[in-house]
């Protein structure tokens, strides 16, 4: 694991000042060392690790992770043309991916129970297409994730103003369900169907995602873990260091880590128009993670993504 801490003082500054943005602008009930949003409740499970890294933003991440195979040249013209693209490194990965075709990620979580110093802060809701495999530094190694737009929970200003600090391009959301990542589709002929979707309040943006478990393994575990815990960026100012765990209780209660298949629809930035994925791939699953914010990207340079 590797974990930065060179911007905590700034993390604890960005931390706090949202808090008490948020803590200004709504209703809260106050409990010790807690702020609680009245509003509808998760069924995810607790965070297992705060008491273990009280000094870092920690949390749990519930929800579906899964690869969208578009043509590379189609991820040429949406990544910004200052940045390669490692395709050697998702090829080490993958070596049957298809030739001419990249994989671009969609992530559909409810972070849950993110605290940091002491405070939590509400529940949330997020969702959007990333691109990992991104050489952010022009070193032809480090691979890096550009995440440019997320649709994310209407009214939470820590999460939305959190993201867009880092250049995002934020869409505060309403999404289905509310306060949990995905929902079981009463009476399906597939196993485990769940769906999720997302809806700009503001403007066209929208995702969607129907998903059944299979047993197909399309994807191997060391791909997700990998792209998983790149470096995050937006517009390459600072980096988000997210270090997700796939070994604490919460991936291994219940039913663990499943395999999922299923259709994505998404219209949002940098697609210029409204894309269908049908049959694409994914894992369905809760995490916990530590979270490291507002890093210099370049002191990720020679970063080897693991768990």
């Amino acid at each position: 694991m590797h974990a930065k801490t060179s911007n905590l003082q700034y993390f604890v500054f960005s931390f706090l000042s949202l808090l008490m943005l948020r803590y200004a602008s709504s209703t809260y009930l106050s409990t010790p060392n807690q702020f609680v949003l009245n509003t509808c409740t998760s069924i995810d499970q607790p965070n297992p690790i705060a008491s273990s890294y009280p000094n870092n933003a920690t949390g749990t991440l519930n929800g579906t992770i899964a690869v969208l195979p578009i043509p590379l040249k189609l991820a040429r013209k949406l990544i910004p043309s200052q940045y390669g693209i490692l395709e050697n490194a998702y090829r080490t990965l993958l070596p049957s991916f298809p030739e001419g075709m990249y994989p671009a990620i969609v992530q559909a979580v409810h972070d849950h129970e993110v605290q940091a110093f002491g405070y939590k802060i509400d529940d949330f809701t997020r969702t959007g297409i990333e691109f990992p495999f991104v050489d952010l530094l022009g070193d032809g190694y480090t691979s890096f994730k550009w995440a440019p737009s997320l649709l994310m929970t209407a009214g939470h200003e820590i999460a939305i103003k959190g993201a867009g600090a880092y250049g995002t391009n934020t869409f505060p959301a309403s999404f289905e369900p509310g306060c949990d990542a995905y929902r079981s589709v009463p009476n399906s002929k597939k196993s485990g169907t769940t769906y999720f979707s997302a809806r700009s309040l503001e403007s066209s943006e929208s995702l969607s995602t129907l998903f059944s478990t299979t047993e197909e393994e399309m994807f191997p575990l060391s791909f997700f873990k990998n792209f998983t815990n790149q470096p995050t960026f937006a517009d390459g100012k600072t980096c988000d260091n997210m270090i997700r765990l796939f070994n604490t209780t919460v991936s291994a209660q219940g039913k663990g880590v499943e395999r999922v298949k299923g259709t994505v629809r998404a219209n949002i930035h940098p697609f210029s128009k409204e894309h269908e994925w049908r049959g694409i791939h994914g894992l369905r699953l809760d995490s916990a993670f530590i979270e490291n914010n507002y890093l210099s990207c370049e002191s990720f340079r020679g970063y080897t993504s693991h768990e």
